[in-house]
């Protein structure tokens, strides 16, 4: 008979119960129920699961960029999560799609470095899709990046260049895209602007090379600067020189704003302490259209509101309107009380359109009093004027009455003497 042997310490099956062909089923069939796995299973590292990580998706933006150049992948995650956290503890990690195989620090032409993904220089091979992590106590989450690395610039020139717009007739500035991380502190040198073949920025020309800003200001934009520049940045990494290359498509478009101009308030205005005041800050804008034009107030460079958080000084309502062909914004700023504060407070009213702003500063002084010792002294004067009348007058009459009386006894006298003797 056979007989089959159960241990305590686990589950035991003696070879004798069963054929040997029958021996891995029976194993199995333990493994089951003892609840033990049957094989060793790899870790979520080496199959590139995510665990307990959210996946957000593709980001947005592909990245494009040159063979030969170095290329900078920084986590999108990161900005929005240094937003939120005052005291950041968190780790970055990255790998390709295609592969489970974390990016290590330190490596020699692909690292990790300050979070951020370098690679120096890119080849046409690591074009693909990058797996940003970021992990932190609370949460953990994950997004991809697209890097497609392109051999020849002027093939794909359309894909690879940076639209940006001036206004015809103007003086305007291009920006050299995407170079914040090949700054002068970071081994960023100098930059160049072309246009095709020629060298821009020369001495004497429409062209001018803001290089400690990375631009390049074109003097009275005409028809024939639209097209495409191209900015190259040397920037050095451990002794090794590199190029960096942005390509910018320039588009022009018709001024149609005027700069704005304030037409009020005067420079200095009176008020009486403890008395309501309204200053309001007129500008005329020409043909330009409101929608595009901010206005507002400041005192000692600080917003209205928050200056004045209890209300005493506030922004009235802008009002709008147009006159003979020519448009006007108003902002009053209304002051209930005038205090003594305000005499040292610098007001100043700020417009802004897309050809520029323009601030007009005003202060304000203390009346001059109404107090007037002429206004005072009229009732007095005007008494005395009265009492003087009527002392004249009765002297007037008194001097009259001693006249008649006068006459009386002289006319009185003559009768006397013309009466004849009998």
């Amino acid at each position: 008979m056979l007989s089959c042997r159960m241990r305590p310490a686990g589950c035991h099956i003696s070879t004798s119960c069963f054929p040997r062909k029958l021996w891995g089923a029976a194993f199995i069939l333990c493994t089951l129920v003892m609840g033990v796995p049957a094989f060793p299973t790899p870790s979520a590292e080496s199959t590139g699961a995510t665990g307990n990580c959210s996946f957000r998706g593709k980001y947005f933006k592909e990245e494009l960029r040159l063979e030969g150049e170095p290329v900078v992948l920084r986590c999108p995650l990161l900005r929005s999560y240094l937003e939120d956290s005052a005291n950041p503890q968190h780790l970055v990690t990255w790998h390709e799609n295609s592969s489970a195989q974390l990016i290590p620090v330190g490596e020699p032409r692909v690292q990790t470095k300050d979070d951020a993904l370098w690679i120096l220089p890119a080849v046409r091979g690591d074009s693909g899709m990058y797996i940003c992590r970021l992990r932190e106590a609370s949460h953990c989450e994950e997004i991809a990046i697209e890097l497609k690395i392109f051999e020849d610039a002027e093939a794909v020139l359309s894909l690879i260049s940076y639209p940006q717009t001036l206004t015809l007739g103007a003086d305007g500035m291009l920006m050299c895209p995407d170079t914040q991380d090949f700054s002068q502190d970071k081994g960023g040198m100098g930059v160049w602007w072309y246009k095709g073949p020629v060298l821009l920025g020369g001495a004497g020309g429409r062209f001018h090379n803001v290089e400690e800003k990375r631009r390049l200001l074109i003097v009275n934009v005409s028809m024939e600067d639209a097209g495409y520049y191209r900015c190259v940045l040397a920037f050095v990494h451990e002794g090794r020189q590199f190029n960096v290359t942005r390509h910018v498509r320039l588009r022009l478009h018709k001024q149609t704003d005027t700069v704005p101009v304030i037409i009020s308030p005067l420079d200095t205005i009176s008020a009486s302490l403890g008395s309501r005041l309204t200053i309001p800050c007129k500008v005329s804008l020409g043909t330009s259209t409101p929608l595009t034009t901010s206005l507002w107030w400041i005192a000692n460079f600080t917003q209205i509101d928050s200056a004045y958080p209890g209300g005493r000084v506030t922004e009235g309502p802008r009002g709008e309107y147009s006159a003979n062909g020519e448009n006007f914004v108003e902002v009053p700023l209304n002051f209930d009380p005038v205090i003594r504060e305000d005499l040292s407070t610098d007001f100043r009213c700020i417009v802004s359109n897309t050809l520029g702003f323009q601030t007009l500063r005003t202060t304000v002084k203390e009346a001059p009093s109404t107090f007037s010792w002429g206004v005072a002294l009229a009732p007095l004067t005007l008494v005395l004027l009265v009492l003087g009348g009527i002392c004249l007058h009765k002297q007037w009459k008194r001097r009259a009455g001693k006249a008649y009386r006068l006459t009386t006894l002289r006319t009185g006298f003559q009768n006397f003497h013309s009466i004849p003797e009998k």
